[in-house]
């Protein structure tokens, strides 16, 4: 059976064929993508972005919602006292909950490795604060240098004070029986 004529053929760009308009109409159907749950909550898709943010009380442009002064500008003119007309906030809870989530404090994701911790633990038990003895101790698997050795003791220091205070307590008893 003969092989159809189109298939084996190269195919020949169409240069009269407007893309751009199929995916211009694709983007402006797009919802914008939202970060914060409490304007994705608030948010609504019927109306524009400026509406929506005007709304919730928020600025759509920051150079518009915190003019520069006039006088930093070497312009000086006077105003009548009047502020332009203010918006109509229909939706205040959203910036509440953004202020209250914004001063609650920030936990410490950042942690050490159990193994690097072990390591540490392991050092000062053995060595105490002899950094030069570490570096020559066969458990120095990475081959650390005595600095490298003692930066990593401090890390260790700043990310658990309490546990490491404890834990150097602990080894004094233990030290005082062997001497």
């Amino acid at each position: 059976m003969p092989k159809a004529k189109g298939k084996s053929r190269r195919h020949k760009y169409s240069y009269n064929l407007n893309r751009k308009r199929l995916y211009r109409s694709a983007r402006r159907r797009a919802a914008p993508r939202i970060a914060c749950s409490h304007i994705r909550h608030a948010w609504d898709p019927h109306k524009s972005v400026a509406q929506n943010l005007a709304e919730m009380g928020l600025a759509e442009d920051p150079n518009k919602a915190v003019p520069i002064p006039r006088k930093l500008l070497g312009m000086e003119v006077e105003s009548d006292g009047q502020q332009p007309g203010k918006k109509i906030v229909r939706k205040p809870y959203v910036v509440n909950e953004m202020e209250l989530e914004a001063s609650l404090p920030e936990k410490k994701s950042n942690t050490l490795s159990r193994d690097l911790i072990d390591y540490v633990r392991y050092m000062i038990q053995n060595h105490g604060e002899n950094y030069k003895e570490m570096a020559r101790d066969e458990k120095n698997y990475y081959q650390d240098t005595p600095k490298q050795i003692k930066r990593k003791i401090n890390v260790y220091k700043n990310f658990y004070p309490e546990e490491y205070k404890n834990f150097v307590a602990s080894l004094k008893p233990e030290k005082m029986e062997v001497q």
